[in-house]
């Protein structure tokens, strides 16, 4: 942390010896081959995980029972339909919807949309390809490759050195390398592409890491990391508010924010909470802005530091650091955590209002702010608002169709109840060609279970990055 002034990355460009080693260390097993371990310890829990931290257990999750996903997956399947209209006019009802969960068959689709990177891409055609074709910045490529490996090594897509995860994730660094060469690569940058490329294809993961840098989090990765530090100052400032007792036990050990939030913030707790709680979070970050970041930033302070008896056990400045870093599972637990995330009184308005007054007492100690980057939007709704979409942009290939409960009867016996709705009186006097042309202009009825998916014209690639079945479960590829 020492050397944050000194690069465009969490911890440097060039790493100290042996610092490659540790790292891999904190976040992945030292052995990965087939002699290294029983097969038991190899098996993949639901989210890709086959180890560490971050591996699916019962107390930190939250499981939802088959019913009620179903449902949900029905309403998801029916806003992604409506984007633009679910937005203007029953925004709520989608932010409700991102706080219970989005379904994991449709995580990757739903987070498109909410971040902009759906219209990003229609808008764009060709953009990302014609990025992955070209050779890249050697200075970045360089860096890019050592860090590829320290990402999520636990988990399967990128437990290979070479295979098609790590492939995927030096693709979309090198393609936004390309996009913004004045701001380059950032250390930071790879863990919030990793879990992109966990619920979309390349890209996808590139637009929607194009948003959450310009839109969420602008200015977080460029050099001087100024903005990280200037939202340091933000989330202490909230936490006066938020928790007395541990903004004052701070600020009597002089610990500078930046020591204990950099990685919380610019990863977006992607490294720092169990799995499950992770995507609960990025659910609502990519539907109400960074304000769900500093939410749990301050939870988590609040929890570690937030009464007299907690205090005994961090006397200092190294104890609460130390503190901090061993974050007790019950205050990462998803239930918990949500709750308390949506119980906060923290708003967009109170993280703005502190902007300003941080921004100035910024510039009057340290002078004018060497980062012009471009306001944040605090969300969907701001994104969708700023930039309205064309309807061709928001559309599905190939359509979404919401499965509906099938007629009591078939149709062509002619009874009542039995005759469709845009037929009724006529049915008898059509011939049976009409019938049918009729049957063609009503809803589309919902295709048998056990009919296998519609294939794609344009090939495997395409078919991975469009929508899942609301049967499937979740899905890396």
């Amino acid at each position: 942390m020492a050397r944050i002034e000194q690069s465009n990355g969490l911890a440097g460009r060039s790493f100290p010896p042996g610092s490659e080693k540790d790292l891999t260390a904190e976040s992945g097993p030292a052995k990965s081959g087939p002699d290294s371990a029983d097969p038991p310890e190899l098996q993949t829990d639901k989210y890709g995980f086959m180890g560490g931290a971050q591996q699916y257990s019962g107390q930190s999750t939250e499981d939802v029972p088959a019913e009620v996903l179903r449902q949900r997956e029905a309403k998801w399947l029916d806003m992604l339909n409506h984007w633009d209209k679910w937005m203007a006019k029953k925004h709520k009802k989608v932010r409700l919807r991102c706080q219970k969960g989005v379904p994991p068959s449709l995580r990757g689709r739903a987070w498109l949309y909410l971040c902009g990177g759906k219209v990003k891409r229609e808008q764009n055609r060709g953009k990302f390809q014609d990025l992955d074709s070209q050779p890249g910045d050697p200075k970045w490529v360089d860096v890019i490759e050592r860090d590829l490996h320290r990402q999520f090594p636990f988990h399967e897509m990128f437990v290979a050195r070479g295979g098609h995860g790590q492939q995927d994730l030096f693709r979309v660094l090198k393609a936004y390398t390309l996009h913004r060469p004045e701001e380059g690569y950032c250390q930071a940058q790879a863990p919030i592409a990793a879990v992109l490329l966990m619920h979309m294809p390349a890209e996808d993961a590139f637009w929607g890491l194009v948003q959450i840098c310009e839109k969420y989090l602008p200015g977080y990765y460029s050099k001087g990391l100024e903005a990280i530090q200037l939202d340091g100052e933000i989330l202490f400032s909230l936490l006066k508010k938020v928790s007395p007792v541990a903004h004052r036990h701070l600020k009597k050990h002089k610990m500078e924010p930046i020591l204990y939030m950099t990685e919380w913030f610019m990863c977006a707790f992607s490294r720092t909470l169990p799995w499950a709680s992770v995507l609960r979070v990025w659910d609502m970050f990519l539907c109400e802005g960074v304000k769900i970041i500093f939410r749990v930033g301050l939870v988590l302070l609040k929890c570690m530091l937030g009464s007299p008896e907690k205090l005994k056990k961090s006397q200092g400045l190294y104890e609460t650091m130390e503190l901090l870093k061993a974050l007790p599972p019950a205050y990462m637990e998803e239930g918990f955590l949500v709750r308390e995330v949506v119980e906060s009184p923290v708003s967009e308005r109170d993280i703005e209002r502190e902007h300003v007054a941080q921004r100035r007492r910024w510039e009057e100690s340290r002078g004018e702010l060497r980062c012009r980057s471009p306001g944040r939007m605090h969300g969907a709704r701001a994104i969708i608002t700023a930039e309205p979409p064309r309807r061709q942009d928001l559309q599905q290939n190939p359509t979404i169709l919401v499965e509906t409960p099938p007629a009591a009867a078939a149709p062509s016996n002619g009874g009542p109840g039995e005759e469709p709705a845009g037929g009724k009186g006529k049915k008898k006097k059509k011939k049976r060609k009409n019938k049918e042309e009729e049957k063609g202009a009503q809803s589309v009825p919902p295709s048998a279970p056990s009919d296998p998916p519609r294939a794609l014209k344009d090939g495997s690639r395409q078919a991975s990055e469009e929508s899942l079945s609301s049967q499937e479960h979740d899905s890396y590829l």
